[in-house]
């Protein structure tokens, strides 16, 4: 079967090692090739900095150090998917810039995110359902 993911490259931005390995994974058995993960928004964003051609992200929206949001606004500024994947309720913390970008919430498994950002990046949705 071909994924929507086989080529991409895909930035994922989790502070949880565990999570990160697992999610990491997931991406790569798709096919995708995984930028990351990093685990702060520095980090991010230096990666996004140095990289031109990304074509989705996966942002937990709260790290450590602060909430990724200065990384969803750079994404979005230069039109790279992303989806935000929480252990909150994501009507609760998401900025209203940031509305409509799909968020998915854990317990959700890395299976479940992979699903929602390949149709994200098939265009056939921009805001898919969990």
């Amino acid at each position: 079967m071909t994924h929507e993911l086989t080529g991409k490259r895909i930035l994922v931005v989790e502070d949880e090692p565990l999570i990160s390995e697992n999610l990491a994974d997931q991406m790569a058995a798709e096919g995708a090739q995984v930028i990351g993960p990093v685990g702060t928004v520095e980090a991010a964003l230096k990666v996004i900095a140095s990289t031109n051609n990304l074509d989705g992200a996966i942002l937990d929206i709260k790290l450590i150090e602060k909430m990724s949001f200065k990384v969803a606004d750079v994404l979005a500024a230069r039109r790279v998917p992303f989806v935000f994947w929480t252990g909150y309720g994501c009507g609760d913390v998401v900025p209203a810039r940031h509305a409509k970008v799909t968020c998915v919430e854990k317990p959700a498994t890395a299976h479940d995110v992979s699903r929602v950002l390949e149709k994200l990046l098939a265009g056939r949705s921009t805001r898919a359902p969990v």
